[in-house]
């Protein structure tokens, strides 16, 4: 059985209460929850409105704020211009499939990590250059493979992107073009020549 979603519930005073231990819990608390993979969904006290994305943004505006920033300010500037541009709805998936493929790539480490130093061994700083140090041709294949899956799904993005602009331009007719065919397939004659001209080539 799936687990039941936490339901948080946000006051208009900006406190949130968890309503599965029924008490106020902090921003840092729905941190945890999210670094422990938990389920669970912000709504607004009165309405009812869905403010998951919000909290979640919040978390990350303050973790950005922290000192060790994640995002570079040209990176923010470019997903600022995604908004409202016709590959936006494509760019977030690319983003989410990317983020996915770069976690299933940082898991197969950590196995390898446990593998070569114990079940219980913690993956420091100091470990992880370690093991990279020693894992120099697996961490290229899997970075290789990971690229490569990026490629793929960009490959993807600008097919179905070029599927969208051929559909939208099939309807149009242009002037001295026969459906199918190019201005050099004879199927208008030159200003002023002879109309059979065009067959007689």
């Amino acid at each position: 059985m799936a687990d039941q979603i936490r339901l948080i519930k946000k006051y208009p005073n900006r406190r949130l209460y968890d309503t599965q231990t029924s008490s106020y819990i902090t921003l840092a608390d729905v941190k945890e929850l999210v670094l422990d993979h938990g389920t669970f969904q912000v709504v607004d006290a009165k309405t009812g409105e869905d403010l998951t994305r919000n909290i979640l943004l919040q978390i990350i505006l303050e973790e950005e704020a922290g000192g060790a920033p994640m995002f570079t300010s040209d990176l923010l500037s470019q997903m600022i211009r995604f908004y409202g541009n016709a590959m936006q709805g494509m760019m977030g998936k690319y983003l989410e499939n990317n983020i996915k493929a770069f976690t299933d790539m940082q898991a197969k480490l950590q196995d390898q990590v446990r593998s070569v130093y114990g079940e219980n061994a913690t993956v420091s700083q100091d470990l992880w250059a370690q093991f990279l140090n020693f894992q120099g041709p697996a961490m290229q294949s899997m970075m290789g493979a990971y690229m490569e899956q990026s490629k793929k799904m960009y490959a993807q993005m600008q097919e179905q992107l070029d599927s969208q602009t051929r559909n939208l331009f099939s309807g149009f007719q242009f002037p001295g073009f026969a459906a199918g065919l190019g201005p050099d397939k004879g199927e208008s004659p030159e200003p002023g020549g002879d109309p059979t001209d065009a067959t007689k080539k």
